[in-house]
């Protein structure tokens, strides 16, 4: 960045506008806890990214968060990030000296300030070949199966509390998921049937998942619940993969066990690089997104990993956090098209 080419005051009016009646980014000088200057940018933004989406865009609000990153004297490039009409705008804040702030201060801010809140010192490319790689239960869609498929079969209590230990990682998770098949043992196969015919996708799950495949990436699930589930959801997104457990089934009736090696965290974590150098996508063009302690390892081997409206212990440990809103946001981490 170079000298201001045009002060844009008063302060107090709404970025948004500012930046849309500039027509290019704007440059702000952050000193003093303040910022002191407004201008219309002269050179493309580059360095690390603060993405801003999900609040109020406004000075006043952006001040508040410079403010709490305790962010030394710099200049600042600020330019509006919308990757759909579908999303609201958001904000990018990008400038050479960014540095990484702690995710549990970020995470802290973004709560404060009714906003979300992402530090990456670089993004994936939409244009390029890329892959997704998501949970299924609380991500791909809004329920536990297991959980609802409990609750058919009388005893929906006793597994949902066995669910939420392991989902807060404290719990084995693969001896959580045979004590919790166990509990279904003699359920008729026509529950499973029923919980798929009311299954709940996660709001902007086919809008994210069509976007992406428009620009030729590869999108599967690897979850620690039921393939009876994950082919439905295969079939009817076009989905590259899918990775489940299989509930053994005969007779009819649920035996209360699972068929095979279980996809536990490390299963989840090695279809990251399995489907990456199958289809031969550098790590930094992958991207998992999941909710519970057992997708920690997936988001630390993808390039990015999302914690998405996670765990407490997930948000903390994951590159990136939403907290709130539709799985669509999941854009306003990608570099644009």
């Amino acid at each position: 960045m170079s000298n201001f080419s045009k002060v844009l005051a008063p302060f107090n009016r709404e970025l948004e506008s500012m930046l849309t009646e500039a027509q290019q980014p704007l440059c702000l000088e952050w000193r003093a806890g303040q910022i002191q200057s407004v201008a219309t940018a002269d050179s493309a933004a580059s360095g690390p990214v603060l993405i801003y989406f999900g609040g109020e865009q406004s000075l006043s609000q952006l001040e508040q968060i410079l403010a709490a990153l305790a962010l030394p004297a710099m200049l600042l490039t600020v330019s509006v990030n919308q990757p759909l009409a579908s999303l609201p705008a958001g904000l990018l804040l990008q400038s050479p000296a960014l540095m990484q702030p702690e995710q549990a201060r970020l995470n802290q801010i973004a709560t404060a300030l009714d906003c979300q809140l992402v530090f990456l010192a670089t993004r994936p490319a939409l244009t390029q070949p890329g892959l997704l790689l998501m949970d299924m239960d609380s991500t791909a869609i809004e329920i536990e199966c297991i959980d609802e498929i409990a609750k058919l079969a009388g005893v929906g209590e006793q597994v949902a509390a066995v669910t939420a230990r392991a989902m807060n990682g404290e719990l084995d998770f693969a001896q959580s998921l045979q004590q919790r098949v166990a509990a279904l043992a003699g359920a008729p196969e026509s529950v499973l049937q029923q919980v798929l015919d009311k299954l709940p996708l996660m709001p902007g799950l086919t809008e994210l998942v069509a976007t992406l495949q428009r620009y030729h990436w590869q999108v599967a699930i690897a979850s620690g619940g039921f393939t009876y589930f994950t082919d439905a959801l295969k079939q009817q997104l076009g989905l590259t993969a899918t990775f489940a457990n299989q509930l053994d089934i005969v007779e009819g009736k649920l035996t209360g066990k699972v068929l095979g090696p279980i996809v536990d965290a490390e299963r989840k974590a090695a279809v990251v690089a399995e489907l990456a150098a199958q289809y031969h996508i550098p790590l930094a063009q992958t991207i998992a997104i999941g909710d519970g302690a057992n997708d920690l390892l997936m988001l630390q081997q993808a390039g990015l990993g999302v914690a998405f409206h996670a765990k407490p212990k997930v948000q903390a440990a994951a590159k990136a956090a939403i907290t709130s809103g539709s799985l669509l946001q999941l854009l306003y981490l990608v570099e644009p098209a």
